[in-house]
């Protein structure tokens, strides 16, 4: 089964398969043809002078009838020898290029499946393990793939072309070779019946190691701001001792296959010449037959140490393999439908409306949110407050459908959003997320990021609305200057304008802002605000926010409680309509901003 697993991938590249299958029979054919060579040399060549009636030879060898035939045999095994480099070299190269090349098309399969993954999926699979996937058990597919083309194919042929000319030779000693392979199939049994357990493991704690080092190597600065560094080395080293321990035992249960394999061979030799030197004395054997037969043997024991040597990597590809199948046969939650309304959108508007929508995340208890019924209309902003954990940014990830309602629906301009394909829906929004992401490149390709086919005009009026051309403008190269891996050379507050002027490059229907303001400091905040009013007054502006300051002015106000809209209104209707509003804007607003919100 475990190969069955592997065996698939190989279609791929099923004509390098029949091509290597075709070398390797001419292979195994010169090097099963050699030992035959071998015992006409010493049978004939030597012990009869070169004369092939052994009738005739006795008392008619002569020196150069020797010579010429030992030439003409020797000739005859060098051209075979060489014809078997010839063989082994073009096996080579064909192999790793079909490894690389299925290792290729895997990597390709399992990036298109977890991109198109909704966050129900990404939620399953961890980060590090996808990582850990897509690298590490692609190479464990793409090493095994390799070994089988060279070894699993070339084994078989060895044996069973061993055991026939082994059968040809007559020389009564078969009963030796039954014993060395099943001495040979009892230990590799044995062994993996003790490691298999433990390869299932691995790949485990692989996966393990990975999520605490990736955690550890981007939580750095708070791990060192708490003086956490001997609790986190800890919690690495135990990560790392546990995989340590597993790979020790199997390595280890794997060091005495090879010491046990030897030990076998040579046993088996010593027995093949025991009882072939009775067969020379009593004259019933010769002694070339009795080299070749042990040439065969070795050959036929050798062919099961490649298939033992496969089967040692087998287990851990096979784990591999589920791991990578687990992936690409998921099912993607989040979908097209067949006919999707893209058409009815040609001139969209933007409005967005919740009706009766609910929403559970999976395998939860109760429904993150409940009953949520609002418009939200182009020219006009939306705002979205409420304690921690009321489920704001949740509210906004349904409208990308990052996920799915349970419940109810979402409509944008009348249409059910899961009636719009993913990529007509994607092209209307503007999405900030709550933490800044930006990627390796530069600045404009950052603000370019939406649409490769942005105009330089359009990219720099984008990053002035969000106020970042003061900093842009500072550095050396402006636009061209480095981004390095995640922002990681950039303030919070400048990655987060740079994620704001990506969305307003590309002048999206509707805009969505998950807390996209809280690194921003109160003048660059007023600044950007006050610009981007402009920028979208026929847009429809949705904001989630934690700071009332942000969303004094917005045209509706929504208050979430637990996941359920309990106040709707503008900011002096909800301070005399909401309690809960209420008591945000007391513990964030002074007592005259309080009055006279009051007061209007």
């Amino acid at each position: 089964m475990l190969m069955f697993k592997i065996i698939k991938y190989l279609r791929e590249v099923k004509y390098s398969v029949l091509a290597i299958v075709l070398l390797l029979i001419v292979q195994a054919y010169c090097e099963l043809s050699l030992p035959a060579y071998t015992a006409d040399i010493i049978d004939i060549g030597i012990m009869q002078g070169g004369i092939e009636n052994k009738e005739v030879a006795v008392g008619a060898a002569d020196w150069n009838i020797q010579l010429n035939y030992l030439l003409t045999t020797g000739a005859k095994m060098l051209g075979m020898t060489l014809a078997m480099l010839l063989c082994a070299i073009l096996v080579g190269l064909l192999a790793s290029r079909a490894g690389a090349l299925i290792g290729k098309n895997l990597r390709e399969r399992i990036f298109h499946q977890v991109v198109s993954f909704s966050h129900t999926e990404i939620d399953r699979f961890s980060t590090a393990s996808l990582i850990t996937r897509s690298t590490n058990d692609v190479q464990q597919i793409q090493m095994v793939s390799v070994m089988l083309l060279r070894m699993v194919v070339y084994a078989p042929i060895m044996g069973i072309g061993g055991i026939i000319k082994v059968a040809g030779t007559r020389t009564g000693m078969d009963w030796i070779i039954v014993i060395a392979v099943g001495a040979i199939m009892i230990l590799v049994i044995a062994l993996m019946k003790i490691a298999l357990p433990k390869f299932k493991i691995v790949q485990t704690l692989i996966d393990r190691l990975n999520l605490v080092s990736r955690e550890i190597l981007t939580g750095i600065p708070v791990i060192r701001a708490f003086s956490r560094e001997e609790h986190e080395m800890k919690r690495f080293e135990a990560a790392s001792r546990d995989l340590m321990k597993t790979q020790l035992f199997t390595n280890r249960v794997m060091t005495f296959m090879m010491p046990a394999m030897m030990l076998i061979m040579n046993s088996i030799t010593v027995l093949i010449v025991w009882a072939g030197a009775k067969g020379v004395d009593l004259g019933r054997l010769q002694v070339g037959d009795m080299m070749a037969f042990i040439t065969y043997t070795m050959q036929i024991v050798m062919s099961f140490l490649m298939l033992t040597m496969i089967s040692i990597m087998l287990p851990r590809a096979g784990v591999a393999a589920d791991r990578i199948e687990e992936v690409l046969h998921t099912r993607i939650s989040i979908q097209d439908q067949e006919e999707v309304k893209d058409d009815f959108l040609k001139e969209p508007k933007g409005e967005v409306t919740f009706e009766g929508v609910n929403f559970r995340y999976p395998n939860a208890d109760e429904d993150a949110l409940s009953q949520i019924s609002f418009t939200a209309s182009p020219g006009k902003v939306t705002a979205i407050i409420g304690s921690t954990g009321c489920g704001k940014s949740t509210l906004l990830h349904l409208i990308p459908r990052f996920y799915d309602v349970t419940g109810g629906r979402i409509l944008i301009d009348g249409i059910d959003i899961r009636e719009l394909s993913q990529k007509k829906l994607h092209s209307l929004l503007g999405f900030v997320p709550q933490k800044a992401v930006l990627f390796s490149g530069t600045i404009a390709s950052n603000i370019k990021f939406g649409d490769g086919a942005i105009e330089e005009e359009a990219m720099k009026k984008a990053a002035k609305i969000a106020q970042a051309t003061e900093f842009i403008e500072q550095k050396k190269e402006q636009y061209d200057s480095e981004i390095a891996q995640g922002g990681s050379n950039v303030s919070g507050g400048q990655k987060q304008r740079l994620s704001i002027a990506r969305a307003i490059a590309i002048a999206p229907k509707i805009y969505l802002f998950d807390d996209s303001f809280s690194a921003l400091d109160y003048k660059t905040d007023t600044a950007l605000r006050k610009a981007l009013n402009e920028e979208t007054k026929e847009a429809t502006v949705i904001i989630v926010a934690q700071r009332i300051s942000t969303i004094l002015n917005a045209d509706q106000i929504l208050v979430l409680e637990d996941g359920k809209i309990v106040g709707k209104g503008t900011h002096q209707e909800l301070l005399n309509s909401c309690e809960e509003y209420l008591e945000i804007a007391k513990s964030q607003l002074s007592e005259a901003e309080l009055k006279g919100g009051l007061a209007g």
